[in-house]
């Protein structure tokens, strides 16, 4: 899960060999490695060719998340290249939704908004 620059060298060695013996593993690692310069550079004009390159592989665990992806392109590629997110409205919900499960059965929306705003 880490990425292999910082990791020491004892360990880049375990994880070059266990890509060696294993050459799905290699194959899902580099498009893993891809889809997260995506991600990360926001490239999604390289989305298309991206697929491509995983339909050419039998992993079928990638396809799936392939076929996803393609149920709506046009929004998973503009995710992938506007700098707008909505990850912190989505982590605002997420802390909602906590402390409402949190609550549960005790009282009713009074309450749950005083925990809320406290919490801020």
């Amino acid at each position: 899960m880490t990425h292999p620059d910082p990791l020491p060298e004892s360990e880049r060695l375990k994880f070059k060999a266990v890509l060696a013996g294993c050459p799905e593993l290699d194959a899902l690692t580099g498009h893993v490695r891809a889809f997260g310069k995506m991600l990360t550079q926001l490239q999604g004009d390289q989305l298309p060719q991206w697929i491509k390159a995983v339909r050419a592989d039998d992993l079928p665990s990638l396809h799936a998340f392939v076929n996803g992806l393609e149920r709506d392109l046009a929004a998973v590629t503009a995710g992938l290249t506007l700098p707008w997110s909505s990850g912190v409205v989505e982590g605002h919900v997420n802390r909602i939704k906590m402390i409402k499960r949190q609550m549960y059965g005790r009282t009713g929306f009074d309450l749950l908004r005083k925990r809320v705003l406290l919490a801020s």
